[in-house]
């Protein structure tokens, strides 16, 4: 069997909903140059709305909600609140609760969070108490959206995996709900979704300064502690438009979720991945650290990366320019089963595989020669061309599911066995 030979493509896509929004913060301020001496702006608009007579104000409250109610649930409840986030920046004055609503309106946007991408995918099984038969498996799949400008949010998709490779994605509710922000001194935040009925109505978009331009590329593990305490856990990059840092996303559920960063010389990077468990007492992550190989990570702190080492670099041409992982490691009875995504001509990105020591991860047993997955001569196109790119696989009765990015614009899905896939790697 050739390594292409190994994944079975699947016919089920998801691909970006320009009608999909959410209602999300928008702040607006004079230049630094303009600002001295001046009442603040957003007072300004505030005083303005505050001038109007008030048969001005109740048509312009029939012409926001009228359309917003069609769209969103509950937008009287996220624009009141919208209102308390910025009450003490629009001066003194009380205002009664339908001029609240406009002010609110005022300091928020509409944004189409996936309208130009829905790419680089990461998976992992629902809790237990949310699977069906003995035959199937629940899955909850995240993904990286791309809206106006360039921005990357996080959306969620549900499904199954059942008999005979069958693979069915939920269709996602037209509703995109914006997270209560619980802020903890700019440093974390609890996003609390409690407006979610369906988890691909969470969306997860930036809130933190560090996150300014984006919050890229979750991967996610279900991660098992040494106390048995389970819990679904991701690894992102934020970028604020000239740095990118990776923080850490803890489930509480699917609904609720605490972003924080991660401290130390290894996290000022893209790409890394936690293992699904501890290893020799230690916290365990693959990295990217220098741009070109793969990296192991230990810490006693989840939270405390200080110190790691490269375990595999480029060796075949489709991966000469780069080297990183496709997500967190799969325990299987061999070692840990890593993707992979190499990096060769015409930057085009595939994807490949290698094993990893059960004991001791930092020796790699085999890696495949050539990719499993590579851009086909009818997906070169796209949002960024020549990209085949995976954040996550998911493992059930040694059949692998392994949902991946085409384009960086949609998201597709194949499947294939272990024993198919660890036939066609070399000793490493």
């Amino acid at each position: 069997m050739e390594a292409a030979d190994v994944f079975t493509k699947l016919d089920v896509q998801l691909r970006p909903d320009p009608s999909r929004t959410v209602i999300r913060p928008f702040s607006f301020g004079y230049p630094t140059a303009f600002s001295v001496n001046r009442t603040p702006r957003a007072q300004v608009v505030a005083d303005r709305l505050r001038a109007l007579d008030d048969d001005m104000r109740r048509r312009m409250r029939e012409l926001l909600l009228t359309p917003m109610r069609e769209r969103h649930r509950n937008v009287e409840q996220v624009l009141i609140r919208r209102f308390e986030e910025v009450r003490d920046q629009i001066g003194p004055g009380d205002l009664e609760r339908d001029d609240q609503l406009l002010v609110g309106a005022y300091f928020s946007q509409e944004y189409a969070f996936e309208s130009a991408a829905l790419f680089n995918p990461s998976i992992v099984a629902l809790p237990p108490e949310e699977q069906g038969d003995d035959q199937s498996i629940r899955f909850v799949v995240s993904l990286r959206g791309i809206g106006e400008g360039h921005v990357s949010s996080i959306t969620f998709r549900t499904g199954t995996w059942g008999p005979e490779d069958r693979v069915i994605v939920d269709a996602p509710s037209p509703e995109g709900v914006p997270p209560c922000i619980e802020r903890h001194h700019d440093e974390w935040v609890r996003l609390v979704c409690e407006d979610s009925q369906d988890v691909s109505e969470t969306v997860i978009f930036p809130v933190l300064p560090s996150q300014r331009q984006g919050v890229e590329d979750l991967r996610l593990v279900n991660f098992t502690d040494h106390d048995g305490v389970r819990s679904i856990i991701g690894t992102y990059t934020a970028f604020d438009g000239h740095e990118a840092r990776q923080e850490l996303l803890r489930g509480v559920d699917l609904r609720t979720v605490e972003m924080r960063p991660m401290t130390g010389a290894m996290t000022g990077y893209k790409g890394m991945a936690l293992f699904p468990r501890r290893i020799g007492g230690q916290f365990v992550m693959l990295g990217r650290q220098d741009s070109e190989s793969i990296w192991l990570l230990r810490s006693d702190d989840l939270h405390v990366w200080e110190a790691g080492q490269p375990i595999m670099a480029p060796k075949y041409p489709w991966e000469f320019v780069q080297l990183g992982n496709c997500g967190s490691p799969v325990e299987i009875d061999e070692g840990w089963l890593v993707f992979t995504h190499g990096v060769g001509m015409v930057r085009g990105y595939c994807i490949g595989a290698c094993l990893l020591d059960k004991e001791d991860p930092s020796r790699v047993l085999a890696r495949t020669a050539s990719p499993l997955l590579f851009p086909s001569a009818e997906q070169r196109g796209g949002y960024v061309p020549n990209v085949t790119y995976s954040c996550g696989a998911l493992l059930h009765d040694r059949r692998v599911l392994l949902p991946y990015a085409i384009g960086d614009e949609y998201t597709a899905f194949a499947v294939g066995s272990v024993d198919d896939l660890l036939a066609v790697m070399v000793p490493a």
